[in-house]
């Protein structure tokens, strides 16, 4: 195993031991900037699950850019969404930096949407996948069926309460009538990056629940299954979601968060830099470094 692939490995397994645990990382952990001080324009609260590396590297990204601005900036790691979801509606987070609002996470806008600002779309190319391996020789869910026997009958997913769980197990398994041939193990995410490390390892069958955009796709070397019956929902947006009332009491973040639109590539290499590159306790300088790389991603960058 290469040192950047135990660094992410690492990385989720630890974040994937936290069930609750509030990181002040504006004043007083270790990678905060504190540009905000005491004369800060306001202190907010980023609620993020560090196994989903989409909302990690958007929630330090956000964290570099508020501070900058003149914010202070608490960073709060859960490890399911509902939670997320209810503190967001609640008033106790007041930013999930990375959403999934339209499609995998509409059960809970449904419940909570009320209490919920949505700050605007950063990238409208997120999908939800089951994968394999590119060694694998299947290309379409459909091909599950008669295979199930090399997989073991099972189809390893991440934490119990994500929308893509919900999608797999409610939507694709019924659909392509895999309920009986195949068990979706849900655990975790690191449990699934576990099994798919350990597989990849001995060119051994595997098929997991994954989406895009994700690391895991391109150090794993995996493979969407085509979805032939769109089981796994169509690609849509992510978002940055405020509790209600948020642009009125932040306003300079707000129209802030309203600029950032990013691409596949820089996405890809935004997580990439955070997750694999300098890892776990080093995010601060991952962002600044891939600021320095990326200084015109988008209009309201603040490189300085």
């Amino acid at each position: 195993m290469n040192k950047r692939h135990l660094t992410g490995l690492v990385a989720l397994g630890a974040a994937a031991s936290l069930t609750l645990a509030g990181c002040a990382s504006g004043n007083q952990s270790e990678g905060g900037t504190n540009e905000g001080g005491d004369d800060s324009l306001g202190t907010i609260t980023l609620g993020y699950l560090p196994s989903w590396t989409d909302g990690l590297s958007t929630a330090y990204l956000l964290q570099n850019q508020l501070e900058k601005i003149g914010y202070s900036v608490e960073l709060e790691e859960l490890t399911e969404a509902g939670p997320l979801y209810t503190g967001l509606a609640q008033g106790d987070v007041d930013i999930y930096p990375s959403a999934w609002p339209e499609l995998t996470h509409k059960s809970y806008m449904d419940e909570y949407g009320d209490s919920i600002e949505d700050l605007g779309a950063y990238y409208d190319n997120a999908k939800l996948t089951i994968a394999v391996p590119e060694y694998v020789d299947i290309d379409s869910i459909e091909d599950l069926a008669d295979n199930a026997d090399r997989f073991e009958g099972t189809i390893y997913g991440i934490e119990p309460g994500a929308g893509l769980t919900a999608q797999t197990q409610d939507s694709m398994l019924p659909e392509y009538e895999l309920e009986g041939d195949y068990e979706l193990v849900t655990s975790s995410t690191a449990a699934m990056l576990t099994e798919l490390d350990s597989a990849t390892a001995a060119e051994r069958d595997i098929v997991v629940t994954s989406w895009r955009p994700f690391w895991a796709n391109e150090m794993y070397g995996l493979k969407d299954l085509e979805d032939p019956r769109g089981a796994m929902g169509e690609a849509e947006a992510l978002h940055f979601l405020g509790t209600d009332g948020f642009a009125e009491e932040y306003p300079e973040a707000a129209e802030y968060i309203a600029g950032i639109a990013l691409d596949d590539a820089e996405y890809a290499s935004l997580e990439d830099m955070v997750v694999n590159e300098y890892g776990e306790g080093n995010e601060a300088e991952a962002i600044e470094a891939w600021i320095e790389a990326n200084p015109e991603a988008y209009d309201t960058l603040l490189a300085e």
